[in-house]
């Protein structure tokens, strides 16, 4: 069986029809686990008091927001290479759900960094590009309502991807670049020294593997929709020419 049998839309939503029933239910399951365990059986930071446990959503959020992208960029390429519909309709799909991570990794980082560094905003390597990421996201979504034709719209969109995929591996990889600026090092590290504790790192790990089903779940339920959006469209072009 090839991967590319399911660039076929009848096989797609056939797949994706048993799929995503699992994936809803297991992202949830992990979610609410992930976050009672996070924010009410952790102990609060010797440094960072309660605030600290922002990071259940603040992290898994900002994993997405960056992976997002990046998934989009793939979807892409494969529109621009081998003009698969389905991949174009998917990263079209998966940008609001990438925009709305990169909205909450915005804001509560906002939250987690006030106390922290004394302003709720500071024009850190990290957070620009961050937030430059989140304007790629409207901009992303804003062409695609822009353009009549949805090839051609496919096709700019592909490219503005590649464009932005430059500021979310800045945004992944900002703190090494520029060590002077206010945000921490990444809080997953196979560096012990750098690691954070098991105390927080296991409630953590669920609350990530949730935020992916979660982003999964929801790019498989948006995708469906858009397939049949063009369908729908289809036939109504079908019976203005009849």
């Amino acid at each position: 069986m090839s991967i590319w049998e399911y660039a076929n839309p009848k096989k797609f939503m056939q797949t994706s029809g048993l799929l995503l029933p699992w994936v809803t239910g297991l992202a949830a399951i992990a979610l609410v686990v992930g976050l009672i365990w996070g924010f009410f059986f952790t102990p609060a930071d010797y440094r960072q008091g309660a605030t600290v446990k922002i990071i259940f959503l603040h992290v898994p959020a900002a994993l997405m927001a960056i992976n997002g992208w990046l998934m989009m960029l793939v979807a892409s390429l494969i529109w621009l290479i081998r003009r698969h519909h389905v991949s174009a309709l998917s990263a079209k799909a998966a940008a609001p759900i990438g925009m709305t991570m990169t909205l909450i990794a915005l804001v509560t980082g906002a939250i987690w960094g006030q106390p922290m560094w004394g302003t709720w905003w500071a024009w850190d390597p990290r957070l620009t590009s961050f937030m430059i990421l989140f304007l790629f996201y409207l901009g992303y979504i804003a062409l695609w309502h822009a353009i009549e034709d949805p090839d051609t719209a496919a096709d700019l969109t592909s490219v503005l991807c590649m464009v932005g995929s430059v500021f979310a591996i800045l945004s992944r990889y900002a703190v090494l670049f520029w060590n002077q600026g206010l945000h921490q090092g990444a809080s997953l590290s196979m560096d012990k020294t750098q690691h954070i504790s098991n105390v927080f790192w296991f409630p953590l790990i669920v609350c990530m593997g949730g935020f992916v089903l979660l982003f999964v779940a929801l790019l498989l339920l948006r995708t469906r929709t858009e397939i049949r959006a063009r369908r729908l469209q289809a036939l109504l072009l079908r019976e203005r020419m009849a």
